[in-house]
């Protein structure tokens, strides 16, 4: 079973100090990615091989992305849920379907909203669903119209626990905290390139959901026009760059009742030895399980935390 998860009764160490903090899961974004395979995966995928299945044996948190893409449908969600049953400590967070965050020159419907609904509740029914992650690209910015688009989003999905991330520095004010506070909605702390306007690392927690995700810092590719999305994520962490943020996960942690820790630097299987390291580094004396591929693949950037 992943340790991944730490409890409220343990801590978060580094720096020889010991902070007390809530629950902690740390994962990654995704698992259907040809690009694992030999890295992440076996090299040749044996008889019956899951890719879910087995990196739930390894993370105790995984960020859809499929649905992102399109709305799940309620059978194919009940099958994620079954091919985690092995690890009671398990949860998905689920991307918000496309349509809602960056489509927004009409408004949506409400048979839109129920079928995002009908697609996610066996999810929530089976105790597996941390969280619904509404992801808003840098071009969302606050205004008046933007903040009464996220208001009826946040209440057409009320049912389920909530994360907003957004990525333009203007929603970096004490209101918007506020309102998500009011609301009862996790505010994402995310790591990404930082250009003009955009939104910096922080440790805010406005509910019992709290998140980071962190995106890489590919600054080359980013926001270039003409890159393929994996280019995007393309970026290892250094131990160093991974401490920057250990402090930040146990500010949100200190308040969240549950804190989801998602790496998304997902291209040749990064974000699953990010993932790792930060285990690792967060609990440097408890045993820390790695793929023997990932092992393979990363062992020198694995040995630099103690792997």
């Amino acid at each position: 079973m992943p340790l991944s998860a730490f409890s409220a009764v343990g801590c978060l160490e580094w720096g020889g100090r010991c902070l007390p903090s809530g629950v902690i899961r740390i994962g990654v974004a995704g698992w259907d990615y040809e690009d694992w395979w030999g890295l992440v995966y076996p090299a040749t995928k044996p008889r019956g091989f899951d890719p879910l299945t087995y990196l739930s044996g390894y993370f105790n948190v995984i960020e859809i992305n499929s649905t992102f893409y399109r709305p799940p449908s309620a059978k194919s969600a009940a099958g994620w849920a079954g091919r985690v049953e092995h690890n009671p400590d398990f949860r998905f967070t689920a991307k918000l379907y496309q349509r809602f965050t960056h489509h927004r020159d009409e408004a949506w419907t409400r048979a839109e909203v129920e079928q995002v609904v009908e697609g996610m509740k066996p999810l929530q029914d089976a105790g597996r669903l941390g969280c619904v992650l509404i992801q808003f690209p840098w071009s969302f910015r606050r205004d008046a119209a933007s903040r009464e688009w996220l208001g009826d989003l946040v209440e057409a999905f009320g049912e389920f626990p909530l994360a907003v991330e957004v990525r333009h520095a203007s929603w970096n004010v004490p209101e918007f905290y506020a309102s998500l506070t009011e609301r009862g909605v996790g505010a994402v702390n995310i790591d990404q390139p930082i250009f003009d306007n955009s939104i910096t690392p922080d440790a805010r927690a406005t509910a019992d959901v709290g998140y980071v995700r962190l995106h890489g810092r590919n600054y080359e590719n980013w926001f270039r026009d003409d890159a393929e999305a994996h280019e995007r994520y393309d970026y290892l962490y250094s131990k160093d760059e991974l401490g920057g943020w250990l402090d930040k996960i146990h500010g949100v942690a200190k308040t969240a009742h549950e804190t989801y820790v998602v790496t998304n630097n997902h291209w040749k299987g990064q974000a699953a030895v990010n993932a790792k390291m930060l285990e690792a580094m967060m609990a440097p004396e408890a045993p820390v399980r790695v793929p023997g591929e990932l092992r393979a693949a990363f062992g020198t950037v694995l040995a630099d935390v103690g792997l």
